[in-house]
């Protein structure tokens, strides 16, 4: 297994693999576990990176110009080796590159780096996608990482609370289920307001998916306890997702959804996909703060 790289604050300890750039552990200065078990009853990711796609395509395929291409759903970068780049004891930075395997499954030339900065009670993580090539790219970027539930500050899973910067009163999304696609009729908000409180029973049909999202922050944790504030004010969409009975919510800031069902056009028509001209780049930011009350 590739060596671990650990990074540490006065505050926090974040620990990343390189398979994936993926984030394993996020403990407190008492070293409390703010991650998921990963426990294998249920699903062993901890935070994987979702690109070049977010959810599953219909068939496992995508339809580029007059040429197809086969990939698994949220796409390859969980899987793949970055090379660490460079290391610090706050900083770390990632790097994945096209290759002959992935340009088997997506035609381009890319370069995605990942980097991590610890500060204080602060980690930053921030996703910088290339385009190193002469045509442009067409890509969806999500975040997936699971926290615990509960946190380890008191307080059962049920008196959890995620509350959004803003209202969110619009419908959300949910999952065909005999697809995995996006299923064509929205679904009334959980949220009251701005709190939302998660239950089991919401995650028995997947993932919950905001696609029409306000707010680009929000907190998880019971009221009244240390709590985790989350910022993502790049990416326009949220999935919240577990295995029900699971000890892990997954709260998930995404450029871009699965397929809707039924959807059978170009890959650059898919909901939420980003562009990138020749020589660009895009930036997609991920802060998670320990917020002590």
């Amino acid at each position: 297994m590739a060596d671990l790289v650990t990074l540490r604050s006065d505050a926090l300890t974040a620990t990343i693999h390189p398979l994936g750039a993926e984030l394993w552990s996020l403990r407190d200065a008492g070293g409390r576990e703010l991650m998921t078990d990963a426990d294998p009853a249920f699903w062993t990711g901890h935070a994987p990176l979702l690109f070049p796609i977010v959810g599953a395509l219909a068939d496992d395929q995508y339809r580029l110009g007059d040429r197809r291409f086969a990939m698994a759903k949220h796409g390859f970068a969980r899987r793949s080796e970055f090379a660490l780049v460079e290391a610090d004891s706050g900083r770390a930075l990632f790097r994945l590159k096209a290759s002959e395997a992935s340009r088997a499954v997506y035609p381009f030339e890319f370069r995605l780096d990942m980097g991590f900065a610890l500060t204080g009670a602060t980690l930053a993580m921030t996703a910088t996608i290339c385009n190193m090539g002469d045509t442009p790219i067409p890509f969806n970027f999500g975040y997936h990482p699971a926290f615990a539930w509960p946190l380890p500050y008191g307080g059962a899973s049920e008196d959890h609370r995620i509350v959004f910067e803003r209202d969110e009163p619009a419908p959300i999304r949910r999952l065909d289920p005999a697809t995995g696609l996006v299923a064509p009729d929205p679904q009334p908000s959980p949220v009251e307001g701005k709190v939302y409180a998660p239950a089991y029973a919401d995650f028995e049909a997947d993932a919950l998916i905001w696609d029409e999202l306000q707010s680009r922050s929000l907190t998880y944790g019971v009221p009244g306890q240390p709590r985790l504030r989350i910022d993502f004010p790049d990416t326009p969409m949220l999935g919240i997702w577990q295995k029900p009975g699971a000890r892990f919510l997954c709260i998930e800031p995404w450029a871009g959804i699965a397929d809707p069902l039924g959807f059978t056009g170009d890959f650059t028509e898919k909901p939420g996909v980003m562009t990138l001209a020749p020589n660009a780049q895009q930036r997609l930011r991920m802060d998670v703060t320990l917020l002590e009350s």
